[in-house]
């Protein structure tokens, strides 16, 4: 039997998560963070207690008509320690966590929703690969940063997972498979026996979604988009999307599939031909930026 404790996301597991968020410098890129966490421990001086955030199911089946943004942020830290986990620690680079992280939070100042603090991390491990997690914490791997070959490349595929946090598609998820319907308020007692192992197995199979099998292809297309229109708002080529998108396809003979790019989103393909047609709606695209020089020198720091 699992304990209430293990359910949700103990202050101890947060301040395993801050650690490893602080080692990839994400704290010291995105000021709002730092606000974010400071309310945050104000208001445990003052005994605000976060599980409260779970209680009543309801509050997450109500996801269609909106998931409150902490309680999101709670099931998000659970997925992003599963995520260290799966993928490794965060590359040990100071610079390069601070540039991945203040060209994502300008990307995401220009999102669809950018009234959220957002944490970008690099860590090290070969797979292609980049996922987000609800609440706004975004995982990039090494082996995906090292392959781009443009900043405007590496901004869409930040906008795309920014776009996945703006469009909620994670709880989405949650909602699709209904593993928490009908079941009455989380409380203490709540969490435990059946009604924990539920919730349990939910945090388990939102894992893989995220890490496995991915997220629907309408989820990804849409994201794809979506992130070409926020790269282009902040001043980044849109093609940035269809470059990176061929490139993962060059490089795909060969190519660790399990838990990547690959695996868990739809045909390249397609990908490709969809944002190719919506390119056609920026007529300006080349005159946006597409190199700065500066990726490169990022890339041999990792």
């Amino acid at each position: 039997m699992h304990s209430n404790k293990s359910m949700i996301v103990p202050r101890s597991r947060r301040q395993v998560l801050a650690g490893l968020l602080a080692v990839a410098g994400t704290a010291v890129a995105a000021g709002p963070v730092l606000a974010a966490e400071a309310v945050k421990k104000d208001q445990e001086k003052k005994g605000f207690d976060t599980r409260k955030l779970f209680q009543g199911l309801g509050t997450i089946l109500r996801a269609s008509q909106g998931l409150d943004y902490e309680s999101e942020k709670t099931i998000g830290e659970s997925l992003a320690l599963e995520g260290f986990k799966r993928y490794g620690m965060p590359v040990e680079d100071e610079h390069v966590q601070r540039f991945v992280n203040l060209l994502g939070v300008s990307l995401a100042r220009d999102s669809m929703r950018p009234d959220i603090p957002y944490r970008f991390v690099v860590v090290k491990n070969d797979v292609k690969n980049a996922f987000s997690c609800p609440g706004g914490i975004i995982f990039l791997s090494s082996g995906l940063f090292t392959s781009l070959k443009t900043e405007a490349q590496l901004a869409c595929v930040l906008a795309h997972e920014i776009a996945h946090v703006a469009h909620k598609d994670a709880i989405k998820s949650i909602q699709q498979a209904q593993f928490l319907k009908g079941v009455g308020t989380i409380t203490s007692s709540a969490m435990e026996g059946e009604k924990g192992r539920q919730f349990q197995a939910m945090i388990g199979d939102l894992q893989t979604t995220l890490f496995d099998t991915g997220l629907s292809y309408k989820m990804e297309y849409a994201a794809d988009l979506g992130g070409m229109d926020t790269a282009y708002r902040t001043g980044y080529g849109p093609n940035g999307m269809i470059e990176t998108l061929q490139i993962l396809r060059s490089e795909e003979k060969g190519a660790i599939m399990k838990g990547s790019w690959y695996s868990t989103h739809p045909p390249l393909a397609k990908r490709i031909a969809n944002c190719q047609a919506h390119l056609r709606d920026f007529s300006d695209y080349k005159q946006m930026r597409q190199h700065t020089g500066r990726l490169q020198w990022y890339q041999k720091r990792v």
